[in-house]
């Protein structure tokens, strides 16, 4: 077994750390701080951020949920609403959590007001998917699951529908490579599935989210993600094309702070070293975006891919968390 929950928790969780140290700053700074990116060492300690806080979150609503067999819409939503709201209240949230997480937990926690008034509209940061590999590692739930559980514990925070779309892609997208999909065909396999669900609006996990925006119509609402989605998937293909390893990444497929770039800069970190998943996460780290979220997705699609196997044990051995984050692998890979 190439135990890929396992292998992509882990990978999230390395490239949260080692991006941690580069965020927000450029490439030339990251350099001189860190040497050269191909030499980048994980921190001494590796403490990771808010993006594995949060997925870790989301995978303890998931393990919940899981104790009935897999629930619906409004349990799953109570769930994880739940764990955000305590995510956010805890002392250890002190690690540049994001804006957007923070209004809508906090919204959230008035247990009185229905998720989709917390919800933040109008935002599509990539703290709506940088959390959502869990759910492409979940063990029994089937596509209709997946992508109503992506979208909607992304719209709990952030609830434009380009937040959703994405989130909904991550996901399938981890899914797709632990499952042994080949990882020069994945452009093509999203971009599919992006246009079958261009205008497919999942009411049942979503309810009147959709009117809280400007759209017509729910379909006209989602419809508008899934064509950004489409748009920086077009330049994904473009640069892998033309791809050179050695050139900031986030120059050809953004910076990684809105959620439909986080997502495929961090395939392209990925794609253009496949067989290489330290030399991808150490890239993605050493980009002039999101370097932690960035980085954070770029070792989840690379360890659903290769498996636990394909990290250094030094490295796994002191990331923070490393026993939850084991201890989910372990459960979903069994």
């Amino acid at each position: 077994m190439k135990r890929a929950a396992t292998g992509s928790l882990l990978g999230l969780a390395l490239g949260d750390a080692l991006g941690f140290p580069a965020e927000f700053d450029d490439v030339p700074s990251i350099l001189a701080k860190c040497g050269p990116w191909r030499e980048m060492e994980l921190p001494r300690p590796a403490y990771i951020t808010d993006d594995t806080q949060m997925t870790l979150a989301l995978s303890r609503a998931l393990k919940t949920a899981a104790e009935r067999g897999l629930c619906g819409p409004e349990r799953f939503a109570h769930l994880a609403r739940r764990e955000f709201v305590a995510w956010n209240e805890s002392p250890d949230n002190d690690r540049a959590p994001g804006a957007t997480c923070i209004r809508a937990c906090e919204l959230l926690a008035d247990e009185e007001r229905d998720w989709r008034d917390a919800s933040q509209p109008h935002s599509k940061g990539c703290g709506a998917n940088m959390r959502v590999a869990p759910l492409g590692l979940l063990p029994g739930a089937d596509d209709d699951v997946r992508a109503g559980a992506a979208q909607l514990q992304s719209a709990l925070t952030h609830g434009h529908p380009t937040a959703l779309a994405a989130s909904d892609l991550t996901a399938y997208a981890v899914r797709l490579l632990a499952r042994g999909a080949e990882p020069m065909g994945l452009v093509g396999l999203l971009r599919s599935y992006a246009l079958e669900n261009r205008t497919h609006y999942r009411e049942a996990w979503l309810g009147d989210l959709w009117s809280r925006s400007r759209a017509s119509s729910p379909e006209r609402f989602i419809a508008h993600g899934w064509d950004e989605c489409l748009a920086v998937l077009e330049r994904l293909e473009a640069a892998l094309r033309h791809a050179n390893p050695e050139t900031d990444p986030c120059l050809a497929t953004g910076a990684g702070w809105i959620a439909e770039e986080a997502l495929t800069t961090g395939l392209l970190c990925f794609l253009m070293f496949v067989d290489e998943p330290v030399t991808a996460l150490r890239r993605a780290a050493c980009t002039s975006g999101d370097s932690d979220s960035i980085a954070c997705l770029t070792g989840a699609f690379a360890g659903a891919h290769l498996g636990a196997d394909a990290w250094p044990a030094d490295w796994t051995g002191r990331v923070e968390h490393r026993d939850e984050l084991l201890g989910f692998g372990a459960l979903w890979d069994a």
